[in-house]
């Protein structure tokens, strides 16, 4: 211990008003309710549409006594540790004066509405900021800011190119990932730019609109993908979970005990170890596989050769003397394996009186002072009670 642990937490004081819904702007309003920010999500009547999106699990198992379960879905609780929520229905004016209200007290507003939505309800950034012009707005839309489409992850992954990399391979269907990673991505945007903005009114005392879309943070993101083709004109094939550049890395392969495990061996000398605890040092001398580039270019005969001998050795040895050399490497989890390591116990929000399971973080990073996150003021909100006021 330093001493500095019971500092205030960075954005204590903060207030953040929420208008958005499903995953993209709740989880910034989450990452700023675990920094200490206060976070008002304003729900429409129903409640958010996540709070209905329950898994086949979740409908099956009975609900631990007195816990609300038919109204925090799992979907919502990812997204919405932390906050307080009032409903109220946006189309009517006297919830429209009051969201005005409220924004004229806040720091940020999060919206989340398809291009023109906001200006119908009356909650549009020239609106709200001519009562408060030190407000900073979010906007998240699907294409932006002139595109009245609305923005879906999976249809964003499939248009930018992720469905089509994620492919087993190339001549498999192309598959879209099992989180909605885009909505994700653009969370994150949304986090630098409202960051940036904070900073910026320090300075200027005056707030600013920021906004963005999932398409472009999707393509943002495509990185050494996009490259590739602007560099030489080649459009980046699938290859399952392996890697363009570099051989081995990504490919699973399966032990003798069953154990799937992958590997990023990304140097010609972690090439060699790999090869030796193989018991096969004669392969990081053949021309084909000595150097990265020959690696690459003899892909399929070494994950042959690989596929082979790992499948004859014990994969819990094998990762021990893999992690002792500084060879990367690791075991294939389940999410449910993952979550359960001791090195993610961190990561975890402990379960809340009226909501008996625990959370997952989306702050993590450390800092002195404030260490992952700080205590938060509660679980997911139930829905409002009263919807008229």
């Amino acid at each position: 211990m330093t001493g500095v642990e019971n500092q205030p937490l960075p954005f204590a004081g903060l207030r953040v008003l929420e208008l958005a819904a499903v995953l993209a702007g709740p989880q910034v309003g989450q990452f700023f309710a675990e920094l200490g920010a206060e976070v008002l999500k304003i729900e429409l009547p129903g409640g958010d549409v996540t709070r209905s999106w329950r898994t086949a699990a979740e409908a099956a198992a009975p609900a631990p006594a007195g816990t609300p379960a038919a109204s925090i879905s799992a979907y919502f609780a990812a997204a919405n540790w932390g906050k307080t929520t009032r409903v109220l229905d946006l189309t009517t004016p006297a919830a429209q004066a009051e969201v005005r209200r409220l924004a004229a007290q806040a720091d940020l507003v999060l919206t989340s509405y398809k291009p023109g939505d906001a200006e119908k309800l009356a909650v549009d950034y020239a609106t709200l900021a001519a009562g408060n012009p030190r407000l900073i707005y979010g906007q998240l839309t699907g294409y932006g800011p002139t595109e009245a489409r609305a923005g879906y992850d999976a249809v964003l992954q499939a248009e930018t190119g992720f469905m089509h990399l994620n492919a087993p391979g190339p001549d498999a269907p192309a598959q879209k990932m099992p989180v909605a990673l885009l909505d994700l991505l653009a969370a994150h945007q949304l986090k630098q730019g409202l960051l940036t903005a904070l900073y910026q009114r320090e300075r200027t005392g005056r707030g600013t609109l920021v906004q963005v879309s999932l398409h472009e943070s999707a393509l943002a993101s495509l990185a050494n993908q996009a490259a590739t083709f602007l560099v030489t004109g080649h459009d980046p094939a699938p290859l399952g979970s392996g890697h363009p550049g570099i051989v081995p890395y990504g490919t699973v392969y399966r032990a003798a005990d069953g154990q799937r495990l992958v590997l990023a061996v990304g140097t010609d000398g972690q090439f060699r170890q790999l090869c030796a605890v193989l018991q096969r040092p004669h392969w990081a001398q053949e021309p084909r596989f000595a150097t990265n580039t020959a690696r690459v270019a003899h892909r399929a005969a070494l994950e042959e050769l690989l596929r082979e001998r790992i499948q004859e050795l014990s994969g819990a040895g094998l990762l021990h003397e893999l992690a002792r050399l500084a060879v990367p490497a690791g075991a294939v989890r389940t999410v449910g394996e993952a979550l359960t390591q001791a090195s993610a116990q961190a990561m975890l929000l402990p379960p809340a009186a009226g909501f008996p399971y625990a959370g997952l973080r989306t702050v993590a990073f450390r800092a002195a002072g404030w260490g992952v996150a700080g205590a938060l003021s509660g679980p997911p909100p139930l829905p409002s009670p009263d919807p008229g006021r």
